[in-house]
């Protein structure tokens, strides 16, 4: 296991921490009955032909978009 050989100091340290970011999520605004909900985007999968051209983009088994 790897182990520092100096001490790293509380500037190095935090001017290394304050990278980490934590990213906003991109919320889709939805419309369910009349009451509005805000959730995460899911990803739609591409779906290609044997030649590798893209044909359409689906979710849960339907056809979403053309590609």
């Amino acid at each position: 296991m790897a182990v520092p050989k100096r001490k790293m100091s509380r500037a190095n340290t935090r001017a290394r921490r304050s990278q980490w970011k934590a990213k906003v999520p991109q919320l889709v605004k939805t419309v369910e009955n009349g009451k509005v909900t805000y959730s995460l985007p899911h990803q739609a999968k591409l779906v290609t032909d044997s030649a590798g051209n893209a044909l359409f983009y689906e979710y849960k088994g339907r056809k979403v978009a053309d590609a």
